[in-house]
């Protein structure tokens, strides 16, 4: 990859990395704060004084990722010149994200249910901000005539729904390395705006 967008890892502190194996592991409901203190190497106390609550680390771990997403979509966003090279970029971007950090990506995806009232709509509204990087690229690129999507916000809700599942099945030990899944899925993305060549 010439240019990633995450070029190091995110970084989580020992508490939320230990509840992030064990989320990805068992569900937030079906993990308990012994086993991520245990896993952290803490005991119960010694974590609770890092964190009031379980929930408190769901919270952290959907703060920082959906930061370090939302700021490598801003840099892929900037760094293009065209309107197919921005949609491409965050495409890509997108990708990146779901493989290299599937576990987070996976965990605060399918437990948005699990936060409390105040964060859970804190973490929506990130997430249409992510949306709205890809509608806004799709949108424009149809008004440009590069893509023939006829019905633009949900063809980019359906790309972006296609870059979330990534999180589902990659693996860095499977058959495609990062760099092929990108260049795969943004054909399979491009040909879901229906890009005119």
């Amino acid at each position: 990859m010439t240019d990633p967008h995450f070029p190091q890892p995110i970084v989580f502190d020992t508490c939320c990395n230990a509840a992030l194996t064990c989320f990805a592991k068992n569900g937030f409901h079906g993990t308990s704060i012994r086993e991520i203190a245990s896993e952290a190497g803490l005991s119960v106390p010694g974590l609770y004084h890092h964190y009031p609550s379980k929930a408190a680390l769901l919270e952290k771990l959907c703060e920082i990722s959906m930061i370090e997403l939302h700021t490598a979509l801003v840099k892929a966003r900037d760094a293009a010149t065209t309107t197919l090279e921005r949609f491409d970029n965050l495409v890509a971007c997108l990708l990146e994200f779901h493989a290299e950090f599937g576990a987070v990506a996976f965990v605060t995806y399918s437990e948005i249910r699990s936060l409390k009232p105040g964060p859970r709509e804190a973490h929506i509204e990130a997430r249409r901000g992510v949306q709205q990087f890809i509608t806004d690229a799709v949108v424009d690129g149809t008004a440009e005539g590069i893509f023939q999507a006829e019905e633009p916000r949900h063809v980019a809700r359906a790309i972006t729904h296609i870059c979330l599942g990534v999180a589902q099945w990659f693996r860095p030990s499977g058959e495609l390395s990062v760099d092929e899944l990108v260049a795969v899925y943004t054909e399979i993305c491009r040909d879901t705006a229906r890009f005119v060549r």
